[in-house]
């Protein structure tokens, strides 16, 4: 599952300096011709409780989810929650390298809370978010045999 937070519906039309000139549906459809054996879903919303909700009904029957809670990770301690209460790996994504923008956008309250980070590669960001939940689940599907 990928989880897009406020104003990555924007993508595309919304500073293309930083987050470059393609939607994330466009990118999205790449994704899954790319990954054609992977079942990839897509939600997004600018409402933070609504982001919870998905991860909260996702958390328990995903293999993974790659969060790009946009502006929410620098304040939301609730998203930081439902990922700690939920049992898949959750996989941070970032556009744009948040460490090389605005002091504020340095600390994410959710990155403690999650498998891991990734930021800087553009949506690129996403699909190496993929990868690393495929090896995940590899590992723990060899771990169980």
């Amino acid at each position: 599952m990928i989880i897009n937070g406020p104003n990555l519906n924007l993508l595309g039309k919304r500073e293309p300096t930083i987050y470059g000139s393609q939607s994330f549906e466009e990118y999205f459809d790449i994704l899954k011709e790319k990954y054609p054996d992977v079942n990839i879903s897509y939600y997004q919303s600018n409402v933070e409780g609504e982001l919870i909700n998905v991860i909260q009904e996702t958390g328990f029957i995903s293999d993974g989810i790659i969060l790009n809670a946009g502006a929410y990770t620098h304040t939301s301690l609730a998203i930081a929650d439902a990922i700690r209460a939920i049992k898949c790996p959750v996989v941070e994504v970032h556009i744009s390298n948040t460490h090389k923008r605005e002091e504020i956008r340095h600390h994410s309250y959710l990155t403690p809370a999650c498998f891991g980070c990734i930021l800087g590669f553009g949506l690129d960001s996403y699909r190496l978010a993929l990868e690393a939940l495929i090896q995940i689940n590899k590992q723990h599907q060899d771990n169980e045999c």
